[in-house]
C-alpha cells in the first residue's frame, strides 16, 4: 500500500471507530481535539529534547555563572531563560509602565535616548501579570507556564493550516519542524513569540476558512504584543479586501465580516502605538525609541546588506558582530528565496503569501541584531509548508530518526547559539 492510500486509510478511521474494535468507557478526548494529539506530541518531545541539550551545553560551559543576571546569567541554567528581553518583560509584569519624555544620552555613544519599557508591548506581561495573580506563581513562572502554553497553540495552529492545505501527516511533521526551527530556542522561554505565532496561525486558519470576526478579533490583539503584528494585520485587511472586491466571494460570505476584520484588525497595534506617543509627548515617541535606544529601524535592507557583504570576505566590521549567530543567519538568508518559491509553488491562500512576504522583508528590510535573523523569522510559519509536504512521504521510522537527529542538534544552534553566543 502506498504513503498517500495508507494516510487516506488511517484519516477515514477515527480511533475507537475502526471496524471490530469494541467501545470502552475509558475517557476519551472529544472527536474534534483527536487530531491534534499526533503534532502535539511531537512538537512537546521534541522541545523537551532540545532544552534538555541545552541544559547540558550550559552547564557544561558554565559561562552563564560569570554574567549578570540581566545579561544572560544566574544562578541556575534556567535562570538564562529570563534575561535580556525576558527581564524587561517581567518588569512590565511587575511595575507596568513608566511611559516619560524620552531621555537624552550624552552624545557620541551608539544609543542617543535612554531604553524604556514602553518599547515592549502590554499583551505578554499583561498576561504573565494575570497568570502570576490567578495561580499563585511567581511571574517567572507564569512567563514561562504562558510562553509553553501559548507554543502549543501555536504548533496547535500551524498543525491547522498545514493540514488543511497540505494534508494532517504534512499537519503533524510542520508541528515538529516548528520545534526544531533556527530560532525556536525563545519559544520556551520569557519571550513574546509563541503567543504571537498562536495568534497568527490561528488568524490565517481563520481567514482560510471565512471566520472574519474571529480572525479581525485576533489580529487586534496581535498589535498589543508585537510591532512586527503589521504584517498580520495588513495580510488579514488584504485578504478581507480582496473578498470584498469580489462579487461571487461578496455574495456568499457578505460585507459586514471582511469589513469588520480590515477594521478591527490595525486597532490594537494603533491604540498602543498612540498611547505610547501620547504618554511621551511625542506621537513619533515609539519609533524614536526604537531607533535611537535599540538602534532597531527599518533601513530598506543597508543593514542585512552590509552583514552579507562583511560575513562573505571573513569580516566583522559591522553593528551587532556575533560570528556564529552571524553565519547560521548569513545561511538562512540566502535558503530564504529557495523556501518561498516552494512555498508559492504550492499556492497557499493569499492571507499566507502576504503575511509570509511581509514578514520577511520586515526582518530583511530592518537594522537589528542580525544573529536574530532566525528568531525574528520564527512567526513565518507558512515557509514549513513545502518541506512538511516534502518530509510527509517519508515513512516514520526514517521521520523518527530525523527529528531525533534535529532535536538534538536544536539545542545548539536554536538554544545554546541564540542564548550564549549572541543576544536574544
Amino acid at each position: 500500500m502506498s504513503t498517500a492510500s495508507r494516510d487516506t486509510a488511517e484519516d477515514s478511521a477515527r480511533p475507537g471507530e475502526r471496524a471490530g474494535r469494541p467501545r470502552t468507557g475509558r475517557l476519551s478526548l472529544p472527536p474534534a481535539a483527536r487530531p491534534y494529539v499526533p503534532p502535539l506530541v511531537l512538537y512537546g518531545v521534541t522541545k523537551l529534547v532540545g532544552l534538555t541539550i541545552f541544559a547540558c551545553l550550559l552547564e557544561y560551559a558554565g559561562d552563564y555563572r560569570k554574567k549578570e543576571p540581566r545579561f544572560g546569567g544566574g544562578a541556575h541554567w534556567w535562570d538564562v531563560l529570563q534575561t535580556w528581553d525576558g527581564w524587561w518583560y517581567l518588569q512590565v509584569a511587575e511595575k507596568g509602565y513608566d511611559p516619560r519624555p524620552l531621555q537624552p544620552l550624552a552624545p557620541g555613544g551608539l544609543f542617543t535616548v535612554q531604553q524604556n519599557s514602553v518599547a515592549f508591548f502590554p499583551l505578554y506581561p499583561g498576561l504573565i501579570r494575570g497568570v502570576s495573580e490567578v495561580t499563585g506563581l511567581g511571574l517567572y513562572g507564569s512567563a514561562i507556564l504562558v510562553s509553553v502554553l501559548a507554543s502549543f497553540v501555536a504548533a496547535a495552529g500551524i498543525y491547522a493550516v498545514v493540514a488543511a492545505l497540505a494534508g494532517t501527516r504534512a499537519g503533524t511533521i510542520a508541528a515538529g519542524l516548528w520545534a526544531v526551527a533556527p530560532g525556536a530556542g525563545v519559544e520556551w522561554a520569557v519571550y513574546s513569540e509563541s503567543l504571537f505565532v498562536a495568534i497568527a496561525a490561528w488568524a490565517c486558519w481563520c481567514v482560510m476558512t471565512k471566520r472574519w470576526l474571529a480572525a479581525g478579533l485576533l489580529a487586534f490583539f496581535a498589535g498589543l504584543n508585537r510591532p512586527t503584528s503589521a504584517a498580520l494585520i495588513g495580510a488579514v485587511g488584504l485578504a478581507a479586501l480582496v473578498t470584498l472586491l469580489r462579487p461571487d466571494s461578496r455574495r456568499e460570505q457578505g460585507v459586514l465580516g471582511p469589513v469588520y476584520a480590515m477594521v478591527a484588525a490595525p486597532l490594537g497595534l494603533l491604540t498602543y502605538i498612540t498611547w505610547v506617543g501620547l504618554s511621551m509627548g511625542r506621537l513619533t515617541a515609539y519609533f524614536t525609541l526604537q531607533r535611537e535606544g535599540w538602534a532597531h529601524y527599518f533601513d530598506w535592507g543597508a543593514y542585512t546588506l552590509d552583514v552579507l557583504r562583511n560575513v562573505a570576505v571573513g569580516r566583522n566590521d559591522y553593528l551587532f558582530a556575533f560570528s556564529v549567530p552571524d553565519l547560521l543567519g548569513v545561511q538562512l538568508v540566502i535558503a530564504l528565496p529557495f523556501l518561498i518559491a516552494l512555498m508559492l509553488r504550492r499556492k497557499p491562500p493569499l492571507v499566507l503569501v502576504a503575511y509570509t512576504l511581509a514578514s520577511v522583508v520586515t526582518v530583511l528590510g530592518t537594522q537589528q541584531m542580525f544573529g536574530n535573523t532566525a528568531r525574528y523569522l520564527l512567526p513565518a510559519f507558512p515557509l514549513l509548508l513545502a518541506p512538511a509536504a516534502a518530509l510527509s512521504r517519508l515513512r516514520w521510522p526514517t521521520l523518527t530518526v530525523f527529528f531525533t537527529t534535529a532535536a538534538v542538534a536544536s539545542g545548539w544552534y536554536a538554544h545554546y547559539v541564540i542564548f550564549e553566543l549572541g543576544i536574544p
